[in-house]
């Protein structure tokens, strides 16, 4: 207390100043409607500034929460437009009290919690498994392309062998033709992967998009891979083509899932061809 009187003391003034200063300043724009407005305007601003720093804050730490909402909202969209294309196909169909008739893939929306892309052989964990209807050779895909093919599966768990694997072989096609190829890398650039056994026939050029070939029981056909990075085409045939992927496979977050509904189906009569 003693020292707080000692304080006043000694800088009297200068806090008489203050003081005065303030009350001068009080009566200005309680009086003036300029210099009022001034003095809104300013703490407006600086109050702005502040709930927009507090906003983008939050905002960040919402964006798990919309990104999930966002997968599991688009997820339910494909569901429906795949339901919606089957059911259209062909007028002939008799028409059956449900559309799940018609549907032939299922998509189901899930986390990436561990990823690997340094390496020769890569693997992505997703937080679903066979509780949540997951099964072995399930296409895994984000709204960007494609990412792998479900492997092995757990109670709650599934791991994935990504396209950044020596053992992934997957079905693409050029998207301007009719021309096929295999879907491999060559360990090198993550961002970087080739195609092989296009026909030399085929015509292709820098840009190009590829897409998934729908002939595999797994992925349907047109979804999106990346586009043709340069090429190299000798001895009358082409010897390396480099894709950019779309995705970036160093950051892959939730996922969804493709179920072919009718996969058994096309399995036992291809097996039966097989064995004639």
């Amino acid at each position: 207390m003693q020292q707080l009187i000692y304080f006043i003391k000694k800088f009297r003034y200068f806090l008489l100043f203050i003081l005065l200063e303030t009350l001068a300043l009080i009566f200005t724009i309680q009086h003036h409607s300029y210099h009022s407005s001034k003095f809104i305007n300013s703490a407006n601003s600086i109050s702005g500034g502040f709930y927009n720093k507090m906003n983008n804050i939050h905002e960040f730490f919402l964006l798990k929460d919309e990104n999930k909402l966002l997968i599991e909202e688009n997820t339910h969209l494909k569901n429906l437009l795949d339901k919606q294309k089957f059911n259209s196909l062909n007028d002939n169909f008799t028409v059956i009290d449900t559309l799940e008739y018609f549907q032939k893939y299922e998509y189901s929306s899930a986390k990436v919690i561990n990823n690997n892309f340094t390496n020769r052989n890569n693997y992505l964990t997703i937080n679903k498994g066979r509780n949540q209807g997951l099964e072995p050779d399930l296409g895994i895909i984000n709204s960007t392309g494609i990412i792998g093919v479900i492997q092995n599966v757990s109670s709650n768990f599934s791991t994935i062998i990504s396209i950044l694997n020596n053992n992934s072989r997957i079905n693409v096609r050029l998207k301007n033709s009719d021309y096929y190829g295999t879907l491999a890398w060559d360990g090198e650039n993550y961002n970087i992967i080739q195609i092989t056994d296009i026909p030399r026939q085929a015509i292709i050029k820098i840009g190009d998009s590829i897409i998934t070939g729908g002939k595999s029981a797994i992925f349907p056909e047109g979804i999106n891979i990346g586009v043709i990075k340069d090429f190299k085409f000798e001895n009358n045939k082409y010897k390396l083509i480099n894709i950019s992927l779309f995705n970036d496979m160093s950051a892959i977050g939730y996922v969804q899932v493709i179920k072919n509904l009718k996969k058994s189906e096309q399995k036992k009569l291809e097996q039966e061809n097989a064995n004639e």
